[in-house]
């Protein structure tokens, strides 16, 4: 399967936030979406608004523990991950499993031509993963003497 079918069975719309927002607005943002990370999108010069980076709930909670409450006035650009890994809509869903694990990341960017289509959790995956455990079970468990084991 691909990221593009996965894209299919999301809400198409993103959450995004800017460079200059706090922290605090950020939090909020997460809590009221119900969503582990927000991508970070900045004007970039020639290049107009574009994708600049990811702020998570870990970085969040990294912040707070190190700085106590003043951490909700900071930026987000001042604790966002700006080394982001991206998928692509022709990326396989073994590829993004094998990414997120490599890079030890939760959420990645769905970008085209640079262009930000989605994000794609671990949760997504993990879905999928269960759809597909699950339509391949379905046949074992509905042929005959199914559930009954032989002595």
């Amino acid at each position: 399967m691909l990221v593009a079918d996965l894209m299919k069975l999301k809400n198409a719309r993103v959450p995004t936030v800017r460079m200059s927002e706090t922290v605090e607005m950020a939090a909020t943002l997460l809590n009221r979406e119900r969503i582990g990370a927000v991508v970070v999108k900045d004007a970039c010069g020639s290049e107009g608004v574009t994708v600049v980076g990811i702020f998570s709930e870990r970085d969040v909670v990294r912040a707070v523990a190190e700085r106590g409450a003043a951490a909700l006035r900071l930026t987000v650009g001042d604790l966002m991950s700006r080394n982001m890994i991206s998928c692509q809509m022709a990326d396989t869903v073994d590829h993004v499993r094998a990414l997120m694990d490599e890079h030890h990341v939760r959420h990645l960017p769905v970008l085209e031509e640079h262009q930000l289509v989605g994000v794609l959790s671990i949760r997504d995956v993990l879905s999928h993963d269960v759809r597909r455990a699950s339509t391949f079970a379905a046949p074992l468990s509905t042929s005959a003497g199914a559930g009954v084991l032989p002595i």
